[in-house]
């Protein structure tokens, strides 16, 4: 009963239902961008990505069995429909250059990355995480907090943070670009 208490404390705790509501709008976002302007993509992005980034860390840590771990509900196709979607309003701002440390050879080298694939994997890692919390079923949304909360700490927070550093490289290029075209 004690382990009952606990899941539930964890997954209906403020901190984790802020993070939820957070998820759920970044999801809903991507999957109503088609269409959306460029400008307003980033704008947007801008603004998502911070929150969401703050309101996991805000999240307290659990720890899981992993007998109740949720199927995933983002298929192949949903995720290459949302990376579709982000590639088509990013256009040629989608790809960049980063700089990484390898460590096994002891140098740096560069490879190439892309805000769709990006936000396309965090994506998926936070609609399956939203999928548990809109099923109820209590012992799964503990294992699919826990699970998101992993890959937050070892996979998405990374593609969260490199891709508001360059959504804000972006964001301040436009506005040069159009400041420039007003001159």
């Amino acid at each position: 009963m004690q382990q009952t208490n606990d899941t539930t404390t964890s997954i209906y705790a403020q901190g984790t239902l802020d993070f939820v509501t957070v998820a759920a709008e970044f999801c809903a976002f991507l999957e109503q961008s088609s269409g959306r302007s460029k400008e307003q993509f980033v704008d947007t992005m801008l603004k998502l990505l911070p929150y969401l980034y703050m309101k996991a860390t805000m999240v307290k840590r659990i720890e899981s069995n992993g007998d109740f771990l949720p199927d995933d509900k983002v298929t192949e196709e949903d995720y290459n429909w949302i990376r579709n979607i982000i590639y088509s309003i990013m256009g040629n701002d989608d790809d960049y250059e980063e700089l990484v440390f390898d460590a096994n050879i002891q140098s740096d080298e560069t490879k190439w990355c892309s805000i769709s694939e990006n936000l396309s994997d965090m994506y998926q890692s936070l609609r399956n995480f939203v999928s548990a919390y809109q099923i109820g079923v209590e012992d799964c949304m503990h294992d699919a907090l826990w699970l998101v909360m992993d890959q937050f700490e070892l996979f998405w927070g990374k593609c969260l943070v490199d891709s508001l550093c360059k959504l804000h490289q972006i964001r301040y290029k436009i506005t040069a670009d159009s400041d420039e075209d007003a001159l």
